[in-house]
């Protein structure tokens, strides 16, 4: 990779401007992405994303469900659980946010980090879609990287305050994969699925008392695991004020969460993926932060 006028070589993938029609006043927060863009311009170079195959999507999807879904026979019952109303764009969206990750797959194996400032789309299942969540990228690039030969044994890192249900479900029967939750046991979703390792917390948990819990209990369960590729989903949802989220960190919680998980990585000589996953909050301008405070932190960490 031919190193950019910043010094440093590397780079982070963001969909460009993909519309989708949504009513008024739905609450999928669609201005972050352009926020984020915007925030770490001059940083590094952002890409638009390539669009996922339809044939990776199928390494961990229901081939006849995915086909639905590219034709539009869907019922309303479905994009309930989806969160959105189904058109061309929010499927083609999903596909390039997906691809993001894949490129930013890549990217982490050639340079040891890889950007996607989106994606983290832990809720969809092999034939079910939730929470704003098509296709699960953290379980499509698992399965690439091992299926490839890419990587030996991969740790999914999920720190949005909801549980990766999907992914847990999708990667259960996969002992080569570690996937890891610290979330909300009182949120969404209600139904938890069985994740290698869970660590649900309760409402109002402060920094120091989640960085206890990452510091003592998740990241020893990544010593233990020794994979030698992260995935990252660095949810902002985390913040107080998120509309969706009960936790109450801060900002700079934030900051030291992703750098011990990103400070992990680089004593360990892991390849990391970071991905955007969910962010809320009642502060347009604090989630956009939030986000990409995990480019930052890697760009301080990393580069």
């Amino acid at each position: 990779m031919t190193l950019p006028a910043s010094g440093h070589p590397f780079r982070a993938y963001s969909p460009a401007d993909y519309g989708f029609p949504l009513p008024d006043g739905h609450r999928f927060p669609y201005y972050k992405y352009a926020g984020v863009r915007e925030r770490l311009q001059g940083l590094l170079p952002v890409l638009d994303t390539p669009a996922l195959s339809w044939a990776d999507a199928g390494r961990v999807h229901d081939p006849l469900w995915l086909r639905r879904w590219r034709r539009g026979e869907v019922d309303r019952a479905e994009e309930r659980a989806f969160g959105l109303p189904w058109s061309a764009g929010v499927v083609e969206r999903a596909r390039r946010a997906a691809g993001g990750s894949l490129a930013a797959l890549h990217d982490a194996l050639a340079v040891g980090w890889g950007a996607n400032l989106a994606g983290g789309t832990h809720h969809a299942f092999r034939d079910r879609a939730e929470g704003f969540c098509l296709v699960n990228d953290a379980a499509i690039l698992t399965r690439i990287a091992l299926d490839e030969g890419l990587a030996r044994r991969v740790a999914v890192v999920d720190l949005d305050v909801h549980q990766g249900n999907g992914t847990a479900a999708l990667l259960g029967a996969e002992a080569r994969a570690f996937t890891l939750s610290i979330h909300g046991e009182r949120n969404y979703p209600f139904r938890k699925e069985h994740s290698s390792l869970d660590l649900g917390l309760g409402d109002g948990i402060t920094d120091a008392q989640y960085l206890d819990v990452l510091r003592t209990r998740a990241l020893p369960a990544l010593d233990a695991f020794r994979p030698d590729l992260l995935l990252y989903l660095a949810g902002a949802d985390v913040l107080a004020g998120d509309r969706f989220g009960r936790f109450a960190l801060t900002l700079s919680g934030v900051h030291e969460r992703n750098r011990a998980v990103l400070g992990w990585a680089r004593a360990a000589g892991v390849p990391v993926v970071t991905m955007m996953a969910g962010g809320y909050n009642r502060d347009h301008a604090l989630t956009v932060e939030a986000h990409a405070s995990v480019v930052l932190d890697a760009l301080d960490l990393l580069a």
